[in-house]
């Protein structure tokens, strides 16, 4: 059995028995996420993203995800992130031969988070995909609805055929854990941002490894969130991603670097770089796009990232402070966490945090670090 299999099945195994999953072993993100079954959808170039029906899920991909980071302020001033993720998995891709709605071979696992600059407070749930009215998880729509259990992304109809988020927001997402617990109203006018080519976003060299791939950068956030023990107002701006495949990275490929920076002059900076095996060359992409819906891809011979700054947890070394050249751009950008301990503790183990940057202009964003 390949080690993401194993993986997979041990979470699902600690699911089935109603016990917290087992934290994951030290494969590889290429590994977890490499294909296992040719028959799984796979993703193809010139397939034109649809919406909204692409808000819901694709259970014929492997795995997806609604995945929403927020940079907010309370009304006292203090910074903070936050982050919301629902994960959909599929242990394999034929649906089970036991009729029964309890049967599933699809998972949920969501994630949640707050940090400040001086803690981390993180959350898990886990859930099968029961097709019964009350199922413990699920999305359904539209308007989008993405809930496990009580944290739920819920849109509202507007019926406005100029709202280009028709279906996805306006939206309320609600989390409530004894560690993390917030409430927030999101709202765009903004058009999605398409990243790679028309949304197909090319994750190797050679162009044998792709997603679906799309983003809303630029949602208004107001709300509260539950810090030190009370409910505090809070606002801001937030960044949602959606993407699926059935192979994200090559069996090769060790995991990713990925950030989402919102800069001073409106514009939003997709970046990311997938490490390889030793000394290999990451491979590159990036986008710039600005709410009217100017878009500008970045080549990833123009994208230039040199790590400056680490912090260790246990034997692992996080990369927390970037130094980002873009000469297409005309970008130099500094970009340090606002709590270097913002390891995500979960069955899968990630590092995830609000980021702070300076340079050739300022913002805020977020930084995901996968595979060390």
């Amino acid at each position: 059995m390949r080690r993401w299999q194993l993986t997979f099945a041990m979470l699902a195994l600690g699911l089935l028995s109603a016990c917290k999953p087992p934290p994951a072993n030290d494969a590889s993100m290429g590994e977890l996420m490499g294909r296992a079954d040719d028959n799984f959808a796979k993703v193809t170039p010139n397939q034109a993203l649809k919406f909204p029906q692409d808000h819901l899920a694709h259970p014929k991909f492997r795995q997806e995800w609604w995945y929403l980071t927020a940079n907010l302020t309370t009304d006292s001033g203090e910074a903070l992130g936050l982050q919301w993720t629902q994960f959909r998995i599929a242990l394999n891709s034929q649906a089970p031969n036991n009729h029964s709605a309890w049967a599933s071979n699809q998972l949920w696992m969501t994630h949640a988070a707050i940090t400040t600059a001086s803690s981390h407070q993180t959350a898990e749930r886990w859930s099968r995909d029961i097709q019964l009215a009350g199922a413990p998880a699920g999305v359904s729509g539209l308007p989008l609805n993405v809930w496990n259990e009580n944290w739920r992304w819920q849109a509202s109809a507007t019926h406005d055929a100029s709202n280009p988020n028709d279906g996805l927001l306006p939206a309320t997402l609600n989390v409530s854990d004894n560690e993390v617990s917030y409430r927030l109203s999101l709202t765009s006018r903004a058009p999605l941002v398409l990243q790679g080519d028309n949304g197909y976003s090319v994750k190797s060299a050679d162009s044998k490894v792709a997603s679906y791939y799309y983003s809303q950068p630029f949602i208004q956030v107001r709300g509260q969130v539950k810090l030190h023990g009370q409910w505090q107002k809070v606002s801001g701006q937030a960044w949602l991603d959606r993407e699926w495949s059935s192979e994200f990275l090559t069996r090769q490929q060790q995991g990713w670097d990925w950030f989402a920076i919102r800069l001073d002059d409106g514009s939003a900076l997709m970046l990311f770089q997938l490490r390889g095996a030793g000394a290999s060359t990451p491979f590159f992409s990036g986008k710039r796009s600005w709410p009217n819906g100017r878009q500008n891809a970045i080549a990833a011979k123009d994208i230039q990232l040199q790590a400056t700054q680490y912090h260790s947890v246990g034997a692992k070394r996080y990369p927390v402070a970037w130094q980002i050249n873009l000469p297409t751009e005309q970008l130099q950008l500094e970009v340090t966490a606002l709590n270097a301990n913002a390891r995500m503790p979960l069955s899968v183990n990630y590092w995830e945090g609000p980021i702070n940057v300076t340079g050739s202009q300022n913002g805020t964003g977020y930084l995901e670090l996968t595979g060390y």
